[in-house]
């Protein structure tokens, strides 16, 4: 039996406590909001831990999980030639609670902007998604699926909450 490959990812919508939430510009897909995929033995919540830090300077704690995501699209890396395979993508509210910004090897710039401004900054349409998805939290957890052809395309196939 052949076990299937997936990419396993978590991110982390951080907030400051004055409204604002923390946005990363990353080289290859502008301004998001932190995350990436988890290490071998590493768990989810250490995971996107990591990941704020690594690509902010912000050290965080995990609120609550908002999205259970799944892109059940295979698409082309960055290079045009690696085939990227489907990924579980899980998104946590996070609280500030130290670190000082600063830009990393994944990242040009990052800031704090004002919760409301935030789909000003974010042009990726599934990342858009899954923020949106943040806004509307109402205590249950989203789950969306949706299709990557590219990362300038994004077809959504279920959006529910459980």
């Amino acid at each position: 039996m052949t076990f299937p490959t997936h990419i396993v990812s978590a991110g982390g919508i951080v907030e400051d406590g004055k409204g604002n939430i923390l946005l990363v510009k990353a080289h290859d897909d502008g301004w998001v909001y932190p995350g990436g995929i988890t290490e071998v033995g590493e768990n989810l919540i250490d995971g996107v831990i990591r990941e704020i830090r690594e690509e902010s300077g912000i050290e965080a704690v995990v609120t609550h999980m908002v999205n259970v995501i799944s892109n059940t699209a295979i698409h082309k890396w960055y290079d045009g030639v690696t085939d990227v395979p489907t990924k579980v993508m899980f998104d946590f509210a996070c609280r500030a609670i130290g670190g000082t910004l600063s830009t990393s090897n994944e990242t040009s710039d990052c800031r704090w902007v004002p919760k409301e401004e935030v789909l000003d900054f974010i042009t990726l349409p599934a990342i858009r998604l899954r923020y949106e998805a943040y806004l509307k939290f109402e205590g249950a957890v989203n789950y969306l699926e949706y299709a990557t052809a590219t990362n300038t395309e994004c077809e959504v196939k279920l959006q529910r909450q459980v």
